[in-house]
């Protein structure tokens, strides 16, 4: 589906770029969100007809998130989660969980701001960054921890011992390499399920035929 972009989007283009996206994208994310019109000749004709004031309510955007990014660059917000004895988390630290965690530290944002690659899913400090407009971002930094003195360990960089020994963080991989062939086992089971079996008068014949040659062989 072609769009006309209604502002800087970084995987597509520029305001007022004429771009191909998925159906899916464009219905679900980018035109419910006023980000981009339909490239019909009508919507063509009217973007032309806004630009200016589209252009300079753009400027007014970009400047209040310079203005809030300049208060917020660096935010620290801490997250506790319970986890295993080696730092991974039950569950995980979604978008979501972190743009309600910067809410309440004062800032508002939603999780569509949010640019995280994947779930956090270990204890940590994790960096990542908020967009506060299309062409401003800022860093951020979730603490994830199982309590707050945890947390506040963890900001002030020291080292938080966890799982044990070495012994048995080594014991515990060792563990799960030999949990892995196991776990292969019943595909294999199932292949062999899955073979056609042969019928008892077909077992039967087999070995009159192997004496018949042999018979033969020996004649």
């Amino acid at each position: 589906m072609d769009v006309i972009l209604l502002e800087r989007i970084e995987t597509l283009g520029q305001m007022g770029d004429v771009v191909k996206v998925k159906p899916g994208y464009a219905r679900n994310y980018l035109l419910p969100q006023k980000k981009a019109l339909r490239a019909t000749k009508e919507n063509r004709a009217y973007f032309d007809t806004q630009r200016a004031q589209l252009e300079a309510q753009n400027l007014e955007r970009k400047s209040e998130a310079a203005s809030v990014a300049a208060k917020m660059d660096n935010v620290q917000v801490v997250i506790i989660r319970q986890a295993g004895e080696f730092g991974q988390l039950y569950g995980s630290v979604s978008t979501r969980d972190i743009a309600a965690a910067i809410t309440a530290a004062g800032f508002t944002v939603n999780r569509q701001q949010v640019h995280l690659d994947q779930p956090i899913k270990m204890l940590g400090i994790h960096k990542l960054k908020v967009a506060l407009h299309p062409e401003v971002t800022i860093t951020a930094s979730v603490n994830v921890a199982l309590t707050e003195e945890e947390a506040a360990m963890q900001a002030a960089g020291k080292t938080i011992r966890r799982g044990g020994t070495d012994e048995e963080a080594a014991a515990e991989t060792a563990e799960q390499a030999k949990a892995a062939p196991a776990a292969e086992a019943p595909a294999e089971e199932k292949a062999a399920e899955a073979a056609p079996e042969k019928s008892d008068e077909t077992a039967d014949k087999e070995p009159k035929k192997k004496k018949a040659k042999a018979k033969k062989s020996a004649e």
